[in-house]
């Protein structure tokens, strides 16, 4: 008997596949929502009149919250349900988007996307914890991750054209209003063809546990956010100072706990934390690169943001062949080698920013997308290593860990690459220029410094893809050393 599915709600075989496309068209909508913002940024920060800081927040504080609840949300959804968990979590995102409607100030938005956030954690980790459930054979299982994987590229594309379409004639409001038919039909699909799945041996959710983690996660990204904005006070300092000490205490107090919260554990595995790292510099290059990449495209090139949309298109390409086809391909020359070798590729395209001409050609950037997407195979197989790598009843740990890579990734790459954009583009100013200007390239539009500033973030554009290429061929040359060579799709030998 499985310990992850109990007898009666075992997924049948023919039921699997379906329950597949509910589960990916969650995490389309979910990957499709954040990717639609960063289109919908420029109207937004214009109509809101939101500071530089501000729109940090507009675009962090979804993946602050998500990665805050995801660990305390998982342990619940192992005893609670992970198909209740999930639908609940459609409900709260819906809601949550409709309340954009009402939003007229910055403050507003940020208040939006943190329940969007909680909304998000309700779902991501059941996803994959369902499809652990949906899927027990290894091979069938990293297929239907890659496909899983494959998604979340499309989802990425498909948002900034979806959002550019709706700006086209209606208010940054429509980013929002677009997850409701995708989450009404979900929660419908998935009440009908999802399993029930619970732990038999699920963590202790316990109040101090909750209060380390979600403090700790909070605490810490918020430190590494401000860190990233080259704030050296004492202040920024001793926040991240506290959250790495919230977030040693819980480890701590998982390791004593049979039956921890989080199964900390798991990381004294090789193949476990190998797949981890890959996750987590894959949202770190993939969500920096959407996100300075569709600034560049609209301030910049002065395109439209539905032209921007279907600019950023390569990236889906490149995602709808390299993840589904990475598990076909570890088969024959082995997971390790296929998954250093998507590392490298996704170094390659942010390689291709640094390396080309100024001022920069959209085809060079065509180019660095389409790479990064099919590098995105990488992300496919360390979700499977990481949820194979994991026995049945701590499915719920390894899911919140894998998730917690990639929105952290993605606070990383907003927070600290996204912030190098922001120094090297306020370096190539020049002296005298207006605060607004110094303060975003949005405020040099239209005053004497514009062309001065509109080169100067294509050098920090170049920039984000130079540092993207050397922390990705770091991680890379740490995953080769550490993964076993005949590791296989199920995270054993």
């Amino acid at each position: 008997m499985s310990a992850l599915v109990t007898p009666t709600t075992a997924a049948p075989v023919r039921g699997r596949w379906g329950g597949l496309a509910v589960l990916s068209a969650a995490l389309l909508v979910v990957v499709m929502d954040m990717t639609v913002l960063n289109v919908a940024l420029p109207d937004l920060t214009e109509d809101l009149h939101a500071g530089a800081l501000a729109q940090l927040w507009i675009v962090d504080v979804y993946a602050l919250v998500l990665a805050g609840l995801l660990i305390p949300l998982s342990a619940l959804a192992d005893r609670w349900g992970r198909r209740r968990m999930l639908l609940v979590g459609f409900a709260i995102f819906t809601l949550a988007s409709l309340a954009a409607l009402v939003a007229d100030s910055a403050g507003d938005v940020i208040a939006v996307r943190a329940v969007l956030g909680i909304g998000g954690a309700m779902i991501m980790p059941a996803t994959l914890s369902l499809i652990r459930a949906l899927f027990p054979d290894a091979r069938e299982r990293a297929f239907a991750l890659g496909l899983w994987a494959a998604t979340a590229a499309v989802g990425g594309a498909i948002g900034p054209i979806v959002g550019g379409a709706l700006l086209t004639g209606f208010s940054w409001h429509a980013a929002f209003l677009v997850n409701v038919p995708f989450m009404v039909v979900a929660l419908i699909a998935g009440a009908l063809l999802l399993p029930e799945s619970r732990s038999e041996r699920p963590g202790r959710v316990d109040a101090l546990g909750v209060l380390l983690s979600v403090g700790g996660m909070i605490t810490a990204v918020y430190g590494v956010k401000h860190l990233g904005k080259g704030d050296l006070d004492a202040a920024t300092l001793l926040m991240l100072a506290a959250g790495i000490a919230l977030l040693a205490a819980f480890v701590l107090r998982c390791l004593r706990q049979d039956e921890p919260m989080l199964a900390v554990r798991l990381f004294a595995n090789p193949v476990f934390s190998a797949g981890v790292a890959t996750a987590l510099v894959s949202s770190t290059v993939v969500t920096v690169l959407l996100f300075v990449g569709s600034q560049w495209l609209q301030l910049v090139q002065g395109w439209t943001p539905i032209v921007t949309g279907v600019a950023l298109l390569p990236m889906a390409l490149g995602g709808l062949v390299g993840p589904p086809l990475a598990p076909a391909v570890a088969a024959r020359v082995g997971a390790r080698t296929v998954i250093v070798a998507g590392l490298l590729v996704l170094a390659a395209g942010m390689l291709v920013l640094w390396l080309l001409p100024r001022p920069m050609p959209y085809g060079g950037l065509a180019l660095a997308l389409l790479l990064v997407g099919f590098g995105g195979a990488a992300l496919g197989l360390a979700s499977a290593l990481i949820m194979g790598a994991a026995p049945a009843h701590q499915a719920g740990s390894a899911a919140a860990v894998e998730e917690m890579s990639y929105e952290v990734g993605g606070v990383i790459g907003i927070a600290v690459l996204g912030s190098l954009a922001g120094v090297v583009y306020r370096q190539g100013l020049p002296s005298g220029a207006p605060d607004a200007a110094v303060e975003s390239v949005t405020g040099a539009l239209g005053t004497s410094v514009e062309p001065a500033a509109l080169a100067s973030y294509t050098d920090a554009f170049a920039a984000v893809g130079l540092a993207g290429a050397v922390i990705t061929l770091l991680v890379a040359a740490l995953v080769w050393w550490q993964l076993p060579k005949d590791v296989d799709v199920s995270g054993g030998h």
